[in-house]
């Protein structure tokens, strides 16, 4: 899987809206500061959250599971026999 820019755009419009336009429409009163804060911070961390996982998936530290027969096909393919 390589990187395809479209996901990264969607998901950056979409948490850019919700952390950029939407502490605008905060509404009037003594929490305004901490409502806008909030959605900043809920934001960002979702988009990097989001970010992490989309590329966890591009080069992903576990691999597929091989059976034996194949493990001992492989080496013998690429010249390393398993020996007994």
């Amino acid at each position: 899987m390589g990187v395809s820019i479209l996901p990264i755009a969607i998901f950056t419009v979409f948490w850019g809206v919700v952390g950029i336009v939407c502490p605008f429409f905060a509404p009037k009163g003594p929490n305004r500061g901490i409502i806008q804060v909030v959605l900043m911070l809920t934001a960002s961390t979702c988009w990097l959250f989001w970010l992490c996982a989309y590329m966890a998936q591009m080069n992903p530290l576990i691999g597929p599971r091989l059976s034996n027969e194949t493990l001992i096909w492989i080496s013998r393919t690429w010249g390393n026999p398993i020996s007994d």
